[in-house]
């Protein structure tokens, strides 16, 4: 039930006391967010690209055996492997560094992710896509650390909040520029990814290596226990939290096409609607200024609105407002769990501890349509479905909302 997961403590500092080692105003400050921020649209690139090409791949493998089964997976199969990889991308990150292993994944995703354009075996096109996945993962954990390493306090938080932002605007823009490109040919397509080859020379000269504090140089022979308890509560939250965030982009032509709505532009405009949405839930969570764990039931309760207001919706216009109310809560929710996760890591745990939520979040991701489709099973719709993700967000919602509370207490208590 997830409404027993556990909320980590301490909760999260936005003070911006703590001097940063990195400058964080000029021209040098801005190349170097704009390069992790376009370092982070990689793996949404990855991930929605191709998806209005895979009827006109269909067609070309058509006498494939199993094309039917396969097809999909080249959609899908990068964000498993993300998924799956993300924590051995963490634990690399620490050892061998940041800036050296982002480099190395933003030049071989270039020539992964163009491998279809000369295979002919389909077998082979989702072996590349599944490398793709791979090197996402090493640039997703690598950029996220990064941002966690140069920055602290609210700063922090801003710029985690820009991360969901970009990441939310840019899904859009892909699956617009996948589509117009597509009208040349399935193949045409994968030429987007070969643009990582004109970013890796930008993080070269945009991002310095980061530099481990003073504490960590004059005694590094303790070694720490890595925060595991802490972690696997915020990243349990993020499991179930992706699950909430890909419910919309994904389901929401099907839940339309449920109350006879087949027009790909009326589809395409509530999807933007929803984005657009998200965007604004990241911008009003950069300008709060708060601690994210306190807000955590507050979020997800915003989230559980939406979805019951999209249960309830017997036509497109209601459908449309609980989806963005959804949208709304989804976009304060994915920074407040990264902020959150970031908080509890020092700078040697960093890499690891971004690669286990990375994995939290992809995987809830893949797994969301598969839940999604084994509920519509048991309840009947797919509206019914929703509702009940939405049910087991209330729940946990109020779950954290007393272990807060509980929390609150007992630290009162140690203090009295």
């Amino acid at each position: 039930m997830p409404a027993s997961v556990p909320l980590p403590l301490p909760s999260t500092s936005t003070d911006d006391s703590t001097p940063s080692p990195v400058s964080v105003s000029g021209p040098a400050h801005r190349l170097r967010v704009t390069a992790l921020m376009a370092g982070s649209c990689l793996p949404v690139l990855g991930a929605v690209l191709i998806a209005p090409v895979l009827p006109k791949m269909q067609d070309h493998f058509a006498s494939t055996p199993g094309a039917r089964a396969l097809i999909p997976l080249a959609l899908t199969v990068p964000a498993l492997a993300l998924a799956l990889l993300a924590p051995f991308a963490g634990l690399i990150v620490d050892r061998l560094g940041r800036k050296r292993l982002l480099l190395v994944a933003t030049v071989l995703y270039a020539l992964f992710g163009t491998a279809p354009l000369w295979l002919d075996s389909l077998g082979a096109i989702i072996a590349s896509r599944a490398l793709v996945g791979v090197t996402e993962a090493a640039i997703m954990t690598c950029c996220t650390t990064l941002i966690g390493d140069y920055y602290s306090g609210h700063r922090r938080v801003r710029y985690l909040a820009l991360q969901t932002m970009c990441a939310s605007a840019s899904a859009t823009a892909f699956f617009v520029l996948g589509g117009a490109t597509g009208t040349a040919g399935w193949r045409i397509p994968f030429w987007v990814y070969a643009v990582s080859l004109l970013l890796a020379p930008v993080l070269a000269l945009a991002l310095p290596s980061p530099v481990v504090s003073e504490a960590t140089e004059t005694a590094p022979t303790v070694r720490r226990p890595f925060p595991w308890r802490q972690m696997s509560g915020i990243c349990a939250l993020t499991f179930f939290g992706a699950m909430v965030f890909y419910t919309v982009p994904v389901e929401m032509s099907y839940l339309l096409d449920d109350l006879g709505v087949e027009n790909t532009g009326v589809i395409g405009l509530a999807t933007a609607a929803a984005s657009a949405a998200t965007v604004a839930g990241a911008i009003t969570f950069a300008r709060l200024k708060r601690s994210p764990d306190p807000m955590m039931p507050v979020v997800f309760a915003f989230c559980a609105v939406g979805f019951g207001v999209m249960f309830l919706a017997g036509g497109v216009p209601l459908l449309l407002v609980g989806a963005v109310i959804n949208c709304l809560g989804t976009g304060m929710m994915l920074p407040a769990l990264l902020t959150s996760a970031m908080s509890r890591l020092e700078y040697e745990d960093r890499g690891r501890g971004t690669g286990l939520w990375t994995a939290a979040y992809f995987g809830g991701c893949f797994v969301c349509p598969l839940v999604l489709l084994a509920l519509e099973s048991t309840v009947g719709t797919l509206a019914d479905a929703v509702g009940l993700l939405g049910l087991a967000a209330a729940l946990l919602a109020a779950g954290l909302l007393v272990a807060r509370r509980r929390a609150w207490k007992s630290a009162d208590a140690a203090s009295a």
